[in-house]
């Protein structure tokens, strides 16, 4: 540096040669230290990005359950009115139940309802829906309330066919269909038939649907029919009920 200042046209050539030798390094360290610097860079975004992703699957999260609870709430409405609805077109004393349990063995089909004494719920109560009969109570506590279901094999309902006004009793299997007993061979059943409640035995109040006939078999010997029944609701399903209170 001393001798450039003093002579520097005449020895440039140092610039130049100390140019050429350092240049490889400060490219070197230029280059290093910029990538580091660009690492640190993307590294810090990357965690900003991690952290914004977070925050956005939370908030998905979040509406999911929001849209879930909706569509609940939603569903629940629709099922309560058509109950209501129901309720006002029989002009009977009644209140809305939840279903809160089920028996959990395979030959006992029984729910277990949220209304009790307290609530006005007695023995032998009848039990239904807007699609017509699920079952009647069998026991009432002060809070809770067993119903047995009309599948039930305990289970007997005095029946009328409404097309031919035959009568019947409607008993349980202890699957997901009835069979109905006590049906002349000489009556003419089809399938596809409603049955409906005859009001005889003090527990279901007349003209509630039970099910519809899904299969007929007259034999040649005996008496009686064999008709199978499919239950007007679907037992597998409940989740609000109605409980006529007399």
């Amino acid at each position: 540096m001393s001798l450039n200042a003093k002579q520097e046209k005449e020895i440039s050539f140092l610039d130049s040669f100390a140019g050429l030798i350092l240049s490889p390094f400060q490219n070197l360290f230029t280059q290093t230290v910029q990538g580091i610097s660009d690492g640190i860079n993307h590294y810090f975004d990357l965690v900003d990005v991690s952290k914004e992703n977070e925050r956005l699957h939370l908030e998905v999260e979040r509406l999911v359950n929001e849209k879930n609870d909706l569509i609940e709430r939603i569903s629940r409405q629709k099922r309560l009115a058509g109950l209501m609805a129901y309720q006002d077109d029989r002009k009977k004393k009644s209140l809305v139940a939840s279903v809160i349990g089920r028996d959990a063995t395979q030959w006992s089909k029984v729910v277990f309802i949220d209304k009790g004494t307290r609530d006005g719920v007695e023995t032998h109560f009848a039990v239904v829906t807007n699609s017509g009969v699920i079952g009647q109570i069998i026991h009432a506590g002060p809070t809770t309330s067993k119903v047995l279901l009309t599948i039930d094999s305990r289970s007997a309902v005095d029946s009328i066919f409404q097309e031919s006004r035959v009568s019947g009793v409607v008993v349980g299997t202890g699957e997901e269909h009835c069979i109905v007993k006590f049906v002349p061979n000489t009556a003419d059943i089809k399938v596809g038939d409603r049955v409906l409640s005859s009001g005889l035995g003090g527990v279901f109040p007349k003209g509630l649907i039970v099910g519809t006939v899904s299969q007929v078999v007259k034999k040649k010997q005996g008496l009686f029919q064999e008709i199978l029944l499919t239950p007007s609701s679907d037992l597998s399903r409940l989740e609000e009920v109605l409980v006529f209170l007399s």
